[in-house]
């Protein structure tokens, strides 16, 4: 199982703007994505590489990720080398389409000697990803995170965006299922309008309804209600306790019912409330 580490808001980062990663450093998201490619013009992508590996060791205990250009581009072998020499926690890889590309990426990294702690983080985002999503996400233990690429999925598909993001949801689940099939952490993608607090709340409840351990974010406003709704509510993290707590006791007294507030409780009943309460102990170490 992979280890449960927060990563209930992930922010992309413009690799290319010293202020922004001087800036990332003070906010309160889980986790980093230094980009070096949507975020960064094409004269820029060198001294963008430069400044974001220098960058990475600079944040302390924070999880901080590089964003590679995609495999089909002229920076991406260069890209890879860099930030295996400067070991980011991870390498995010846009547009993995098969367990090959996977392979490749992997063999890249140990090629260019990244440590071990530097992990493989899987951009799914295309109708064939979609579809090659378990083996895609089971190709390489190294490979420990899923992130959807909402935004290029929605042009591949021609689908419009739409609240409740009913044209996405079929790949969104897809690559749902192949996530907890193999063991791995999935991120949901991007919300576009930062002005749009209500809508972009609304799809982070969603995401997390759906099952996602966080959200991919491309504003510093997003990190705060992202944290707060991906993140256990005292409620349930209440009956967690009352859930295991009646559980045991049971056992104890060897009765083969347990009911907590009117409802039977089962093993799976425990088992999430077990995944609760570590998710909010992580969540309290890591703040």
């Amino acid at each position: 199982m992979t280890e449960l580490r927060p990563r209930r808001s992930v922010l992309y980062m413009p690799g290319a703007n010293e202020r922004a990663l001087e800036k990332a450093k003070s906010l309160p998201a889980d986790a980093l994505i230094l980009d070096l490619e949507d975020a960064v013009a094409p004269d820029a992508k060198e001294a963008a590489r430069e400044r974001v590996c220098a960058a990475v060791s600079s944040y302390g205990s924070k999880e901080v990720t590089i964003r590679v250009n995609g495999l089909d581009t002229e920076w991406h072998d260069a890209d890879l080398r860099a930030a295996a020499a400067a070991g980011p926690a991870a390498v995010v890889v846009p547009k993995v389409n098969s367990a090959a590309e996977v392979h490749n990426i992997e063999r890249a990294l140990e090629l260019g000697g990244a440590p071990e702690h530097t992990k493989i983080w899987a951009m799914v985002e295309t109708p064939i990803a979609m579809l090659h999503a378990e083996e895609i996400a089971g190709a390489s233990e190294r490979l420990t995170v899923l992130v959807m690429g909402t935004n290029d999925l929605a042009k591949e598909l021609h689908a419009e965006f739409v609240p409740g993001r009913g044209p996405l949801l079929g790949g969104l689940s897809l690559c749902l299922l192949a996530a907890r099939a193999t063991g791995k952490v999935i991120l949901d993608g991007v919300y576009n309008d930062v002005k749009d607090a209500d809508g972009f709340e609304a799809e982070c409840l969603q995401g997390r309804q759906y099952g996602f351990d966080g959200k991919t974010l491309i504003h510093p406003s997003q990190v705060e209600p992202c944290n707060r709704i991906f993140a256990p509510s005292a409620e349930e993290i209440d009956r967690s306790r009352r859930i295991i707590a009646a559980f045991e006791e049971a056992s104890a007294a060897g009765r083969g019912v347990v009911t907590v507030d009117g409802r039977m409780i089962e093993n799976l009943h425990v088992e999430n409330a077990q995944r609760v309460l570590a998710l909010a102990e992580a969540i309290g170490a890591a703040s």
